[in-house]
């Protein structure tokens, strides 16, 4: 489990440094190549849910290494895609894998431990996770320096068979009843699903006319409350379905909704800096795509050392004010990439990454860990998924708005160069002074939970 969720983060944080190469050989704009990443997210967002419930219904393990072998196929097509069309539809079946990892790795490693050592050994998975966002730049710089773009993707065919192998032999995988999955799905509410995914491909599709070239903000301010209204009656309409993907006590749960929509804001304001410092350091400052994955390493390096300290602490103190400190420390590092200037040095540059890193680390394990605390294990398939949904919406809308914040300031600008000078400084420190007002309310939001937790002890005593 731990080993594809390496895999997956790996492919991720390789793909956000290739962004300016598959943007100069298949002849898209910066703002375009974005899609590459946001195709992905929209498709694993939208089937995040779907493929908890069904981790709940039949058996996560089954899920998870089937979700494995797509996220392969996804990749083969990305490798080989001949256009941006084809490249686009590659990231969507290797999302539709993603989804289906994502959704059931929390849920397995609830029902395996008890409240005591929960978030210990779920920050064992972010430790997973962030060794892959470690090796993805470094790698992907290797992989960018001396071969195509193309090699990003193909990687992950040969690493992951391997995977998958030992998660065939490591896993309980039962052998379950083509019959019985039919019929499970017959009576699942597609409805729901279907409005929900429309709701999120138009949500995300606003984006575009606000980095177009005659940035028609009005248009596509109507488009995106378009696409919440509709993903917000999705979520009424399965509320009120006789077969609802999201259970009705979970919808209900304050204390899961409130980590849930920190979970979100934390991923939003992250993405940020993941989509912007590839352009800021290859496109406007001159490193090369080698030297920036090194220097972007700052990041998950400092997640791969703090998080197993966190989650050991997490076991032992309180958790929601290592949340609290995590979120200060974030906040930070936004204001320190606002301070980013042309030429600057390196040592200013590495510290509001690191701090970023660090900051991420000191909140995903103890909020992980409040968060599945909060509901029934025979439910953690469709919590866990819930989980994954939040992390994976908020970095989605975090690349959309990184792009729109950053192209709706350089109006008529389809590639970044050093040439934009103050322009790109400006638009660049802009961008991260939203991220740290965005971190600010989400400190806020863990502040009225550590307070609402409090209370109800008192209130208990």
């Amino acid at each position: 489990m731990g080993l594809f969720s390496f895999l997956t983060s790996l492919a991720g944080s390789s793909i956000n440094l290739a962004l300016p190469k598959i943007s100069l050989d298949l002849n898209i704009s910066n703002s375009m190549s974005t899609w590459v990443v946001q195709a992905g997210l929209i498709g694993t967002t939208c089937l995040l849910v779907l493929f908890g419930h069904m981790g709940d219904l039949f058996s996560k393990d089954y899920v998870f290494i089937n979700g494995g072998s797509i996220f392969l196929i996804g990749s083969a097509i990305n490798g080989f895609a001949p256009n941006f069309t084809v490249l686009i539809c590659g990231r969507v079946v290797q999302s539709i894998g993603i989804a289906m990892i994502m959704a059931n790795s929390m849920g397995i490693v609830t029902e395996s431990f008890d409240d005591q050592h929960r978030a210990e050994a779920l920050s064992m998975i972010s430790v997973f996770i962030s060794a892959g966002a470690i090796s993805g730049p470094a790698v992907g710089g290797f992989v960018l320096s001396v071969l195509s773009w193309r090699w990003i993707f193909l990687l992950n065919v040969p690493i992951g068979l391997v995977v998958l192998l030992f998660g065939c032999k490591a896993l309980p995988i039962p052998k379950e009843s083509w019959q019985n999955i039919k019929s499970q799905l017959k009576v699942a509410n597609w409805t729901g699903q279907i409005l929900f995914t429309i709701g999120v491909i138009i949500f995300f599709l606003s984006s575009s006319f606000f980095t177009a070239a005659n940035h028609n903000y009005l248009m596509g301010l109507g488009v995106l409350m378009v696409g919440l209204v509709i993903t917000i009656f999705a979520f009424v309409q399965d509320d009120l379905s006789k077969s609802p993907w999201i259970d009705p006590s979970i919808a209900r749960n304050e204390a899961f909704l409130v980590s849930i929509s920190a979970l979100f804001l934390v991923n939003l304001v992250n993405a940020i800096s993941n989509i912007l410092l590839p352009f800021y350091l290859q496109s406007f400052d001159g490193y090369s795509a080698f030297a920036s994955g090194l220097i972007m390493i700052g990041q998950p390096a400092a997640m791969i050392l703090v998080t197993p300290i966190t989650g050991y602490l997490a076991d032992r103190m309180n958790r929601n004010l290592l949340t609290m400190f995590g979120l200060i420390v974030l906040l930070l590092s936004q204001l320190g990439y606002a301070t980013y200037s042309q030429n600057a040095s390196l040592l200013s540059i590495l510290i509001p990454i690191i701090a970023n890193g660090v900051g991420m680390a000191m909140f995903l394990s103890p909020n992980n860990a409040i968060t599945m605390g909060t509901v029934d294990k025979s439910l953690s398939g469709v919590a866990g998924s819930f989980n994954s949904f939040a992390r994976t919406f908020g970095m989605t809308i975090g690349i959309s708005a990184a792009s729109v914040m950053l192209f709706a300031q350089l109006p008529g600008v389809q590639h970044i160069t050093p040439a934009l000078g103050s322009s790109f400084v400006k638009a660049f420190s802009i961008s991260f002074i939203v991220g740290a007002l965005i971190s600010v309310v989400a400190l806020l939001i863990v502040t009225y939970r550590y307070w609402s937790a409090r209370r109800a002890k008192r209130q208990a005593a």
